[in-house]
């Protein structure tokens, strides 16, 4: 009987779709040949209009960013003529140069008001009179080397031939005496202005008797922000700073030769989408005409089974997974666990639990936007999904917490190398929108053995874990064990007691000196917090700053600690204070302002306060920390970079952020005497310092060799046990009104093994 149901409830089937066919010969055939060759015309036509449109449009853009290149050299042309053109400048430089008035006047109102970037003044035989670097004076003899770099401004500006090396910009309109070229300098394009110092003398006599001023703008990032924001070039960038996209439009801009100077790249307009935009809808009224006369039944069934189908799994997949990133949800996870648990008690082998949770994510949020979090999100996802294998479960729990559900091997060994290969592909960094990020990953870690509870017990054991690891420093894969369970209970109390301790404002504040590179005079102290526990005893810094980082107190204490040490500071009226900021209390919105009111509180001189940070505080967080370390620095205060060379060590934060100051990591220090790196790298950094403007301290020194060697490499000052170990503040009044009260004192003994 069933299969004579079958047979028969196939006999109309065949009827039906010859009957379909017959009509789709006869009818919708011709009709839809007829529309389809009209559709073919106007899309043919349409496409033509729509590239000779683009076509059109991006010689425009070209034709407008040439100009944009060219009016940024005049307005640079304009900036150094409304100087150079002054009877001001006549008197102090042409008729007696005042170097310090050429500081004020020229260097610094060029590069602060108008953003050049490097300013020469020279005598009208090109030899440097001033240099400019960084809104510092510098010796002008640094910049012999590129003399020839500006020789042909200089040709032009006296009427001779132009060197053919640029792109000379027609300043005839702007006055006499001035020049302006695109042109590479030191490697980069930029614009290269002069203009002589002159009044309205005959041109032989400018040429002989008439300084220059030069002024050397960088075609960078700002200024091409600034030229795609007026011109609406959508992605305007240098492809020597990043490769363009496959949609991007390549443009070599050339000189006089043919050669190219730069090459710019930018996402063009597409006016021809607008013509398309217009055709498509008779085309789409046109096909769907053809669609309903062909088949609109069969169509409309087909919509209609399919959608109720595509409907349920939708609905079962919204209700499993993550919308954001497309992964299981906790739902799903909790399922899935539960399945694993019953068939690891039934016999099969243990597996693992791995709770992920992303370190300093919450910043990214705060300080670049959720837009740029939820696509970090994304990426996370991707890393974790090509790390693990293909039987391990992947899930988002939320926010910033992900789990892992593994069956690759549950012993000690297995499960730190799977810990410690996550880690290391969550903790690369991330490029999202043109910014670069970098996060940290903790993980707990628990086994699924046949003893194991229920889902509850399995997520228990892995939050403890997790609780460790982020206690542990972060960044760090912990495997659950009984004692974790006493171990956070402990942590617990100290961190009751460490928040009663702040509250009554019962810790205290030590100093350790900062002395010049001789060792004989004290030039500042570094304020460090310690507690005294009344049962306990004295607590560490290294076990409840971590504490006090991972539950939030550091805000708190950080404040106590500044407030403190401005207080004891108003003694020592001839140094400075350093005092350490932690990343979560720097990146907090209103530190400047607590600051400024600690500094009025106290009636502590703010140019005497210098503040510590750390690279990690400057990650994901650039544009930030830019604005509240200019803050700090109009109101006086210093900044110090500390641990320089143990994080990412970007040279872009020495160039970009307002540093006084960089601190040479003690494990540096140490391994100078037997480690050949780490004292070429000691050198390395000193120059570094030097040549940005900036004083070098060395941290952890010990010994009179280490002495020795950092005061020869050219360290300012320096600061360690040799200089005397982190007393109270009676102590510093003690040795700065009784300057023979400390001695270094070396121990033979120290020094032979040092040696």
């Amino acid at each position: 009987m069933g299969h004579l149901t079958a047979d028969r409830s196939n006999i109309g089937g065949p009827r039906k779709y010859l009957g379909w066919r017959h009509i789709r010969l006869s009818v919708v055939v011709p009709i839809g040949i007829i529309v389809a060759v009209a559709i073919v015309c106007v899309v043919v036509a349409a496409l033509s209009a729509a590239r000779r449109a683009d076509d059109v449009a991006l010689d425009n853009e070209r034709q407008l960013l040439t100009h944009a290149l060219t009016s940024q050299g005049e307005r640079v042309l304009r900036d150094i003529a409304a100087v150079a053109n002054s009877e001001a400048a006549y008197r102090r430089i042409r008729v007696s140069f005042d170097s310090d008035w050429v500081q004020i006047s020229v260097g610094l109102r060029l590069q602060s008001f108008f953003e050049h970037d490097f300013v020469f003044v020279t005598d009208p035989f090109n030899h440097f009179l001033y240099a400019s670097l960084g809104r510092r004076s510098v010796d002008p003899s640094w910049f012999n080397s590129v003399q020839s770099e500006l020789r042909g401004v200089l040709d032009v500006m006296r009427g001779r031939t132009d060197p053919g090396d640029g792109l000379t910009i027609d300043a005839t309109g702007l006055g006499n005496h001035r020049a302006a070229r695109l042109q590479s300098f030191l490697g980069r394009l930029a614009i290269v202005a002069a203009v002589a110092v002159a009044n309205s003398e005959a041109p032989a006599d400018v040429d002989a008797k008439a300084p220059v001023i030069l002024s050397v703008r960088f075609i960078d990032d700002d200024v091409l922000g600034e030229i795609a924001s007026g011109l609406r070039l959508s992605n305007l960038h240098n492809l020597a700073e990043r490769p363009a996209d496959p949609s991007d439009h390549v443009f070599d801009l050339t000189d006089s030769q043919g050669r190219s100077l730069a090459r710019f790249a930018w996402t063009p307009r597409r006016p021809g989408a607008a013509i398309l935009g217009s055709v498509t809808p008779f085309i789409s009224i046109a096909l769907g005409g053809f669609v309903l006369l062909a088949g609109f039944v069969l169509r409309h069934m087909r919509k209609t089974a399919a959608t109720i189908a595509a409907g349920e799994t939708r609905l079962r997949h919204l209700a499993l997974h993550d919308p954001l990133c497309g992964l299981p949800n906790r739902i799903f996870f909790s399922e899935r666990l539960e399945a694993i648990i019953e068939h690891v008690r039934r016999g099969a082998p243990p597996a693992a639990v791995f709770y992920i949770d992303l370190d300093h994510f919450k910043d990214v949020n705060d300080t670049l936007g959720h837009p740029i979090g939820d696509e970090l999100i994304r990426s996370v996802t991707q890393r974790l999904t090509h790390v693990l294998h293909g039987d391990d479960l992947v899930a988002r729990l939320g926010g910033d917490e992900f789990a892992i559900i593994s069956s690759a091997g549950y012993d000690q060994a297995t499960l730190e190398t799977i810990g410690s290969r996550i880690i290391a592909s969550l903790c690369a960094p991330y490029s999202i929108n043109n910014q670069t990020i970098v996060i940290g990953a903790s993980i707990g870690i628990a086994v699924i053995s046949k003893h194991i509870g229920a889902v509850s017990d399995v997520m228990r054991h892995a939050d403890m874990a997790l609780y460790r690891a982020k206690n542990e420093g972060r960044n760090r894969a912990c495997i659950y064990d009984t004692a974790m369970d006493d171990t956070i209970l402990k942590r617990k109390l100290v961190e009751n007691d460490l928040r009663a301790t702040i509250e009554k404002g019962e810790l205290t504040v030590a100093y350790q000196p900062i002395v010049n590179n001789s060792g004989e005079t004290v030039v500042g102290v570094e304020a460090l917090c310690r507690w005294n526990h009344p049962v306990r005893g004295e607590i560490p810094p290294s076990e409840f700053i971590p504490i006090a980082e991972h539950s939030g107190l550091i805000i708190a204490l950080g404040e106590w600690v500044l407030r403190q040490a401005c207080i004891d500071g108003k003694a020592w009226p001839d140094i400075t204070i350093s005092v350490n900021v932690s990343p979560l209390q720097f990146r907090r919105a209103d530190f400047v302002d607590v600051v400024e009111r600690i500094l009025a509180e106290t009636d502590f001189d703010p140019t005497r306060l210098e503040l510590e940070v750390t690279e990690s505080t400057l990650l994901g967080n650039v544009d930030t920390a830019e604005l509240a370390m200019f803050r700090l620095k109009a109101l006086g205060v210093r900044l110090a970079l500390d641990d320089f060379g143990t994080g990412y060590s970007s040279l872009l934060y020495l160039r970009r952020f307002p540093f006084d100051k960089l601190k040479i990591d003690r494990s540096f220090v140490h391994s100078i005497e037997r480690a050949a790196d780490a004292a070429a790298i000691v050198h390395a950094v000193v120059s570094l310092g030097r040549g940005l403007g900036m004083k070098v301290t060395a941290e952890g020194v010990e010994t009179a060799e280490q002495q020795l060697f950092l005061r020869a490499a050219g360290v300012h000052m320096m600061q360690g046990y040799r200089f005397g170990r982190p007393g109270t503040a009676a102590d510093i009044d003690l040795r700065l009104s009784v300057p023979g009260s400390f001695t270094i004192v070396d121990d033979p003994t120290d020094l032979a093994m040092a040696g």
